[in-house]
């Protein structure tokens, strides 16, 4: 079986964090930890072998998956992300599947192929993944002259070339999956998540594709000269100094919930539109404007409405008043955001399988959907994704295997 360990999805790991908004979500020591990570990131892309993180790439694929022994029953299970429920959803039959997900059809084949076929790759403990196809889903496509055999699991279509020993791999697989998590523990609650499954050591079959995701440049392309480390560096050392300057403003902000949650969906509104990096104290406080207007005009009471009246003149107050300091970590987020782009543009110089968006006008060429950087000591990851070019995307892509 050929290994394309280049290119993988998203990641108990059922949401990984944009390392960017480690701002909002830890204060200035979550400033502190991205930089750490952004530095460790270089030093690897600066050849340093005792680099502190390893960096995978995120497949696009849909839905994700987790398979294995459950610790508890010792027997072989399939399930989504809902084995975390407070009421676990655990598939040992396909009546469990059709039990368990009846209400969603596009899911349901997709999990039966996972139980007849993952069984046969000898799993111990339990694996997350992410489906990248399963049979049927692949087909032939010929991009600018070439013929490929491609597969579109959500948003990315990934194309292989069509005489290739991996196109052929694939097509006579039944289901493939990049795997990326393994979880081991006493019981399925208690179960730990680590970011580096041994798949060489699965048991290969015909029926099943797989991959780890593993970021590996056999090329020798992805490595940053003198000047551009110390690009980074300066940029990393003017992150430090804001961050330092109004570290007592930042942890205060954690305090503050209402208004961390609605600096990230302020934040992802503005990825929505394709003007990501625009943040700004002023439109944010627009964006505030117009979600308490309708909050006012939900409520009936003239005592009602009062009181949410205040209450937001009493936000914006707070606002105005630390409008400066708050420009000043939308200006550092950006920053973060400029050093993380440089990093992608690094690491997505190596070809692995194409990655294409399908428009309207035929297949364009696209990055893969990112990166995610894992410190090796602690195990912490951090998701390194162009949002302008992959989340806008994906905030409105059509998840077809969920209808």
């Amino acid at each position: 079986m050929k290994s394309i360990s280049q290119y993988i999805p998203e990641s108990k790991n059922t949401h990984l964090e944009h390392i960017e908004d480690s701002v909002w979500n830890e204060g200035s020591a979550g400033v502190e930890s991205a930089l750490a990570f952004l530095e460790s990131v270089a030093d690897m892309l600066n050849g340093n072998s005792k680099a502190k993180v390893n960096v995978t790439v995120k497949w696009d694929g849909a839905p994700a998956i987790f398979a294995g022994i459950h610790p508890e029953t010792r027997k072989f299970f399939v399930g989504t992300k809902s084995i975390f429920n407070l009421n676990p959803k655990i598939n040992y039959t396909n009546a469990d599947i059709d039990k368990n997900h009846g209400d969603a059809p596009g899911l349901v084949p997709k999990l039966k192929a996972s139980l007849k076929y993952l069984g046969k790759l000898g799993i111990r403990g339990i694996l997350q993944g992410d489906i990248m196809f399963t049979k049927g889903d692949t087909s032939k496509q010929t991009i600018d002259g070439v013929k490929y055999i491609t597969f579109q699991p959500n948003t990315i279509t990934y194309a292989v070339p069509a005489d290739s020993d991996l196109a052929s791999e694939i097509t006579n697989a039944k289901i493939g999956v990049v795997w990326h998590t393994n979880y081991t523990g006493k019981t399925l609650k208690d179960s730990k998540a680590s970011f580096n499954p041994q798949v060489n050591k699965l048991a290969r079959t015909r029926d099943v594709w797989f991959s780890d995701a593993d970021f590996k440049d056999t090329s020798g392309t992805a490595t940053f000269t003198k000047s551009e480390t110390a690009d980074i560096q300066k940029r990393i050392n003017e992150v430090r100094k804001i961050a330092n300057k109004h570290s007592k403003f930042i942890n205060e902000l954690q305090g503050k919930t209402a208004i961390i949650s609605e600096l990230k969906i302020f934040g992802n509104s503005l990825i929505r539109q394709g003007a990501g990096g625009t943040e700004s104290v002023e439109g944010f406080i627009t964006h505030l404007n117009s979600k308490m207007q309708k909050a006012i005009d939900s409520v009936k009471t003239d005592a009602a409405k009062k009181r949410k009246e205040s209450q937001f003149k009493e936000l914006v107050t707070y606002l105005s008043n630390n409008s400066t300091k708050l420009d000043s970590l939308f200006a550092m987020r950006e920053s973060l955001v400029s050093i993380k782009i440089m990093m992608i543009n690094k690491l997505k110089s190596v070809k692995g399988i194409g990655t294409f968006i399908k428009t309207d006008n035929g297949f364009k060429v696209t990055a893969p959907e990112g990166f995610v950087a894992v410190d090796r000591l602690s195990n912490k990851a951090l998701k390194l994704v162009d949002r302008l070019e992959f989340s806008m995307q994906n905030f409105t892509a059509t998840k077809n295997w969920d209808k």
